[in-house]
C-alpha cells in the first residue's frame, strides 16, 4: 500500500514538474504572459503538485521552496485576476 502512495506521489510530482516547465517555456517563447492568470495558475498547479509529492519523501529545502513558489504565484493570481475584473 505505501508503495502504491510513493508511486502516485511520484506520478503527481512528476506532472508538476511538467506544468512548472511548461508555463516556463511558453513564457520564454512568447506564448504566456507573466502577468496573465494562465501562467500564475501553472505556477500554483505546479508547485502544489510538487509539494503534494514531497509528503512521502520529506525534502525540507523543496517544501521551502515550493511553499515559497505557491504563496508568490497566489499573489500575481490575485492581482491578475483583480486587474481583470477591475
Amino acid at each position: 500500500m505505501i508503495e502504491l502512495l510513493t508511486q502516485m506521489a511520484n506520478l503527481i510530482g512528476i506532472i508538476g514538474v511538467i506544468v512548472l516547465v511548461l508555463a516556463y517555456y511558453l513564457l520564454q517563447s512568447n506564448r504566456l504572459s507573466s502577468k496573465s492568470i494562465s501562467y500564475s495558475l501553472m505556477n500554483v498547479i505546479g508547485a502544489s503538485f510538487i509539494l503534494y509529492s514531497l509528503i512521502l519523501d520529506w525534502n525540507t529545502p523543496a517544501v521551502i521552496m515550493e511553499s515559497v513558489w505557491i504563496v508568490i504565484s497566489l499573489a500575481a493570481l490575485f492581482k491578475a485576476i483583480t486587474k481583470k475584473n477591475a
